[in-house]
């Protein structure tokens, strides 16, 4: 084995890939080799480190060293001075956001990172997803190999049980139950499934997964068909995924070349394959109905359950299915025990949740929490608190057809029933922040055309009920509302909601609910007063400079992509309504808030 004194850790998720860290890792090895390091420095490409917002990143051991936003041309410096010499780029280090001064301490000491506890990310950003020797280092498939020498299925169900493990997809269910059931139901074929569609709009833990540790999904896959009885296993994956399909099918043909999948896995007598479906991102097929007759060749399409899938899924045999987070979960509780995975979280909701955290927040990216930790902990002590000294106005989480929350309810915990309580749902752990600039209003009406537009049209509550919500919702936006209009918009939410088939369709209304029951003055802003009090819906919005707080610094003058505004160096400026687009570019860069929105506008 060789030995090496430095190991360099780059990003190789699909955020710094499109950032361009490959460009990165090639120019790092043609500088080792340069120098004559290539020998004594290992340059590894990794999962996402989940600080999404400083990418790329570049990470040096042992220090520890944390580099953020990296270029082709800082690599030249990092060689030189710290890997030739030892002499920490102090430029490059990650700063925190609104502090003054770079971050030069050990990784979980970084704000993002000290308040997280890593459990399904725990070797994303540490190991090379593409090398099954790392995963095997890191006790990779030792929960496989105890669960078939050591456990019968029975057991390897009861221990499921007890770590209180919950779906991770949205639903929420008893992991341990669903497999229990499965195992029960009588069939010559039983199938496991993973559902890796993940289709919530700015959502990617399970594609970060896939991408960073492929490994222990297959790993807990394998562990699902022994319990269960199945030898055949499908993750159904979005196309859109290149990086983690990739990635997968790497880690399949690994695991068959160490005996790992396939025929008599470990001399157990146990046999199980995994093959990939690529599905087209339809958000529908996240359902797992519908998904299941996507994976067969068809239209994918909800179906009425019951039958359930533990009794009558894929190609009509019983089939198991959980999403990428929850199988990650899998092997840690096999190998350390439900009572170290109840430790974590609370009685009803066990263990962590990955969120991907995004929106109007300075730490954009993933993020790893025990349930029940507060809201207000994930927004402001890992996230970093909101850009530009703006207020916090409001927070999304459960994707698309979650609620939208306020200041109010930020000391909540995290978990199922809480999320719930207030109007919103976990969902598959998307959580996007708003600030002052956001018209909820307006989020409403692009979730419900989000919403629209991914129904699979097959009932005629969620086809035809989401297209007059969202036709409410942009008469609103545009200043042709009526208060009567609130009370429709309300009787719809409620219609769609109990008679819709799937879950799309029934958790629909959740944004406009919470919108509605949290924000109504907004509403009624757009309505009475014909005005968006956040300056967002361009038929209800004007600017205006005041010239008392304007220091004519030009700052709004050069980010208005219609030269809209004009003046003099050091003198106020002045805005012209008349080619204003209403992109709020002004407003969202002026640092002395002379930028407003005028209180009165008339549609």
């Amino acid at each position: 084995m060789d030995i090496f004194r430095s190991h360099v850790l780059l990003c190789g998720g699909t955020g710094c890939t499109s950032s361009g860290s490959e460009q990165l890792l090639e120019h790092l090895n043609l500088k080792l080799k340069e120098y004559d390091l290539d020998r004594e420095i290992k340059p590894i490409r990794t999962g996402c480190f989940g600080l999404c917002e400083a990418g790329p990143i570049v990470i040096v051991y042992p220090e520890g060293t944390f580099y953020s936003h990296v270029t082709v041309s800082d690599i030249d410096e990092i060689v030189a001075e710290h890997l030739l010499k030892g002499r920490i780029v102090k430029r490059l280090l990650h700063q925190e956001k609104d502090v003054d001064h770079t971050v030069d301490m050990a990784l979980d000491q970084i704000p993002f990172y000290k308040h997280q506890t890593r459990v399904a990310l725990r070797n994303c950003g540490v190991i090379d997803p593409e090398n099954i020797d790392e995963y095997l280092a890191f006790d990779g498939y030792k929960a496989m190999q105890k669960a078939l020498l050591e456990m019968t299925p029975e057991q390897v169900i009861d221990t499921v049980s007890q770590s209180g493990l919950r779906g991770r997809g949205g639903g929420g269910f008893p992991t341990g139950q669903k497999w229990k059931f499965a195992r029960a139901s009588q069939g010559e074929r039983k199938f496991v499934i993973c559902n890796a569609d993940e289709g919530d709009p700015g959502a990617f833990m399970d594609r970060s997964v896939l991408e960073g540790d492929p490994h222990c999904v297959l790993e807990a896959m394998i562990i699902n068909g022994y319990a269960i009885g199945a030898n055949e296993g499908y993750v159904y994956v979005r196309a859109e995924y290149p990086i983690a399909v990739k990635r997968l099918g790497m880690a399949i043909d690994q695991a068959k070349e160490y005996g790992l999948l396939g025929k008599n896995i470990l001399g157990s007598g146990f046999d199980f394959d995994v093959h990939i479906r690529e599905g087209a991102g339809a958000f529908v097929c996240g359902e797992e109905t519908a998904l299941m007759v996507s994976i067969q060749g068809e239209r994918g399409e909800p179906h009425p359950k019951p039958p359930f899938p533990a009794v009558r899924g894929l190609f009509d045999a019983p089939t198991n299915i959980n999403n990428v987070e929850t199988y990650a979960n899998i092997p840690q509780i096999l190998l350390h025990g439900p009572t170290w995975f109840r430790s974590m979280g609370t009685e009803k909701s066990a263990g962590t949740k990955v969120f991907a955290l995004g929106g109007k927040i300075n730490n954009t990216g993933l993020v790893e929490v025990p349930m029940g930790t507060p809201l207000k902990t994930v927004i402001y002590d890992i996230g970093g608190g909101i850009p530009k000294g703006k207020a916090f106005k409001a927070v999304q989480t459960g994707g698309p057809s979650g609620g939208c929350i306020p200041a109010e309810h930020l000391d909540i915990p995290i978990d199922y029933d809480n999320l719930i309580a207030i109007g919103s749902m976990m969902g598959s752990g998307g959580i996007i922040v708003m600030d002052e600039r956001t018209c909820m209003v307006d989020v409403a009406r692009y979730y419900l055309n989000f919403l629209s537009e991914e129904s699979c049209g097959k009932c005629v509550a969620c086809r035809e009920g989401i297209k007059r919500m969202l036709e409410i919702l942009t008469d609103i936006c545009s200043g042709k509302g009526s208060e009567e209009d609130l009370e429709l918009l309300e009787s719809l939410c409620h219609t769609v909601e109990e008679a819709s088939l799937c879950a799309l369709g029934k958790t629909a209304p959740n944004p406009v609910l919470t919108t509605l029951k949290y924000f109504k003055d907004e509403y009624l802003a757009h309505i009475n007063e014909k005005r968006c009090p956040a300056g967002v819906c361009p038929d209800l919005t004007a600017y205006e400079i005041d010239e008392k707080l304007c220091k004519g610094c030009g700052v709004c003058a050069k980010n208005c992509p219609a030269s809209a505004i004009s003046g003099e160096r050091g003198k106020a400026h002045r805005l012209d309504e008349a080619c204003c687009v209403k992109c709020g570019n002004c407003i969202d860069n002026c640092k002395f808030n002379a930028v407003r929105v005028k209180r009165e506008v008339r549609a």
